[in-house]
């Protein structure tokens, strides 16, 4: 497997032009010159990359698809890429430290990998194929204005946020089941003996996803983070706890929902129900 740490070895080995910035690649593609066929690969930037008219050469009699795609660090291609050398489109690459410098622009999708391309509609390609013009203009000027870069990333960035929203609600099927595995999980969880609170990430991983997907996902079918449906589950479960098991005690009830401290899940069930764990049982009776 091949591992690219910067821009200029990764375009060298796929044919593109020689990056001008350090933290900042943009750019179209060439594909007559570039490499279409590849061992698996993984890099330590990020990319977001826009293809037209795709053909993947692995996948028998495969339509030609319009998408977005996304690489991360740490995300390996496994299978590399065959693909025919007659689709168009245009990549922008991020170093982490312009990332980490400029997080208060980025959604979560840079994180998404392979678990969800984003399909372009033609009006939709048109939008964004504008804005990558007029950034590369900006970006192989010779007087660089990275101000304007960094608006023109932002708006690249805003409009994938409102393909994906457009996305998630053409076909909510395709994504009612994740919603519905993450919720059954939860229950799961706490059907069996817990030793610490859940996270999101538990269940990112149970279910093969990443952490910011499920959370897109849950949160737009939900209109609540993965975080707080979690969190209304626990509340559910202590009441009935609480209700049904008058034996325990409020310690005890803590522990059975995975609290490593009793004073922190007394303050977590006021702020969440607005009475303490004892004060509800006491209204209750």
């Amino acid at each position: 497997m091949k591992h690219f740490t910067d821009f200029k070895p990764y375009n060298e080995y796929l044919g593109l032009n020689e990056p001008l910035d350090n933290d900042i690649d943009v750019g179209f593609y060439d594909p007559p010159n570039m490499l279409s066929k590849s061992e698996p690969i993984s890099v330590d930037f990020y990319r977001i990359s826009i293809k037209i008219n795709l053909v993947n050469k692995t996948t028998p009699k495969s339509e030609p698809i319009t998408a977005v795609f996304f690489n991360s660090p740490n995300l390996i291609v496994p299978a590399g890429w065959d693909v025919e050398p007659t689709y168009k489109g245009m990549y922008l690459q991020l170093s982490k430290k312009f990332i980490e410098e400029n997080r208060y622009l980025f959604k979560t999708y840079l994180d998404y990998g392979q678990h969800e391309a984003l399909y372009l509609t033609d009006e939709e390609v048109e939008e964004i194929s504008a804005v990558f013009k007029l950034m590369t203009k900006y970006y192989e000027s010779e007087k660089r204005n990275f101000n304007v870069l960094l608006s023109y990333v932002n708006v690249v960035v805003s409009l994938v946020e409102a393909f994906y929203k457009r996305q998630f609600s053409t076909d909510p099927k395709q994504y009612n089941h994740i919603v519905t595995d993450f919720q059954q999980s939860i229950i799961d969880y706490y059907n069996q003996p817990v030793s610490q609170l859940p996270n999101v990430q538990y269940f990112a991983d149970k279910l093969g996803l990443t952490a910011n997907y499920l959370g897109d996902i849950v949160k737009h079918f939900t209109q609540k983070s993965a975080l707080e449906n979690i969190h209304d589950y626990v509340i559910k479960r202590a009441k009935e706890l609480l209700v049904e098991n008058q034996k325990l005690n409020t310690t005890e009830v803590a522990y059975e929902l995975g609290f490593e401290y009793p004073n922190y899940f007394s303050k977590f069930f006021k702020k969440q129900v607005g009475l303490s764990p004892k004060e509800y049982r006491q209204q209750l009776n």
